[in-house]
């Protein structure tokens, strides 16, 4: 091997030493201009999470409630020509009770917190979309006002629906509400209805719970159900409770937990349909003629409703309460059966909304049935149900609707 050979050699291997040298530098050179761009470059914000279900719900109610209220109030002005009895006073009585479950729906970070430029357009009203669990959601798009008062009755009794609709898959809580807003507006919208000529048939009306057939003529209840449609009432043959113990201690707490809670509930609703069905019976020799018909028909219904309850407990693995000999009735239920009746009806409502508010699934469809029949049967003797039946509320603590006139 000559001298100039090996000189050849070493200068090829240099040569592809600083070749390599060269990739090596541009390849790091690469790799920080990327690095450095990646990290001037900000980062997109993560979208927003979706609100639960029973915030969409509640949003969707109040912003219902605010702009068939806003529809109410333009009725009421006597420039819309809708100021005659009687349709006047049960518009009177639409705001009045929309007012009040607004004022129960809001939360301060509501559009109506901020004051009145921010509620609805004058002349337009929300309308709910349907969510993703077939629920509504927030409100989707804005529709002119009902401008008369049939299709403020109309469009009263669609949102009542939409309340029920959603009351049966809302938390525990918020279903109790919704149940409570949904009921009082059917009960609403039936008065508004009567008062503006419009037929009940034409009401959007919820799905009432199936039960087994009857032979009633007529609705004494008041609900707009039909009576070939019974009260609510749980199949005769029930499946049986099971109870499934879960792999985490803790769980199996909190579901004997809730299990006592519900067992509790049924038994009060139980029991309330056992002194209800004596109580009927009681007033039947004491009603004045034209209200023992309708009497003996919701009589039947408290028999249905005895009946259900228990199977619901039943299911539930909870004990059903012995039938007792009898109840003690006041001088004044015998001397005033009808009134009697009314009080009688009305301390049902919030027994079923405990069950509304501590169950799920069929029993909860069962008792949201019970809850709008019961309030039904309560305005059918002159008693009152309130603005949301099944609630305790104290309208005193509630919040005020920040820049809109009170009634």
């Amino acid at each position: 091997m000559t001298t100039w050979s090996v000189v050849k050699d070493d200068s090829q291997e240099i040569s592809h030493r600083r070749r390599y040298f060269r990739y090596a530098v541009f390849s790091l050179t690469a790799l920080l201009v990327l690095s450095l761009g990646i990290a001037l470059i900000p980062r997109q914000p993560a979208p927003p999470a979706e609100p639960q279900f029973s915030e969409q719900a509640r949003a969707a109610a109040f912003a219902d409630a605010m702009s068939l209220r806003s529809a109410g109030l333009g009725l009421t002005d006597p420039a819309a020509g809708a100021g005659k009895a009687p349709t006047s006073a049960s518009l009177d009585r639409v705001v009045t009770l929309l007012t009040l479950q607004a004022r129960a729906l809001m939360l301060p970070g509501d559009p109506a917190a901020s004051g009145p430029s921010a509620g609805p357009t004058p002349g337009t009203t929300s309308r709910t979309a349907p969510g993703p669990t077939g629920g509504s959601s927030a409100p989707a798009s804005a529709s002119p006002l009902p401008s008369t008062a049939a299709g403020l009755a109309v469009a009263l009794s669609a949102s009542s629906v939409q309340r029920l609709k959603d009351s049966e898959t809302a938390d525990g809580g918020m279903a109790r509400l919704l149940a409570g807003a949904g009921t009082a507006q059917f009960l609403a919208a039936q008065d508004l209805a009567a008062a503006a000529g419009v037929p009940a048939e034409v009401l959007p009306a919820p799905a009432p719970d199936p039960g087994p057939a009857t032979d009633h003529a007529d609705d004494p209840s008041g609900t707009g159900r039909p009576e070939d449609t019974p009260a609510p009432s749980a199949a005769s043959a029930a499946p049986p409770c099971t109870a499934i113990p879960s792999a985490f201690p803790s769980a199996d707490i909190a579901e004997e937990t809730n299990r006592a809670t519900l067992a509790s509930a049924l038994s009060s609703a139980v029991e309330a349909e056992l002194e209800a069905v004596y109580g009927y019976q009681a007033a039947l020799t004491r009603l004045d003629p034209a209200s023992v018909v309708p009497a003996s028909h919701l009589l039947e219904q408290h028999k249905e409703l005895a009946d259900g309850a228990a199977a619901q407990s039943r299911m539930h693995c909870a004990a059903v309460p012995p039938q007792q000999p009898g109840y003690a009735l006041s001088q004044a239920f015998l001397d005033a059966p009808a009134a009697g009746l009314g009080r009688l009806e009305a301390g049902t409502l919030a027994v079923y909304g405990d069950v509304v508010a501590l169950s799920a699934g069929s029993t909860r469809s069962w008792a949201v049935s019970a809850l709008v029949a019961a309030a039904g049967r309560t305005r059918h003797w002159g008693a009152d149900p309130g603005p949301l039946p099944g609630v305790p509320l104290d309208e005193s603590e509630l919040p005020q609707l920040p820049g809109f006139p009170e009634e």
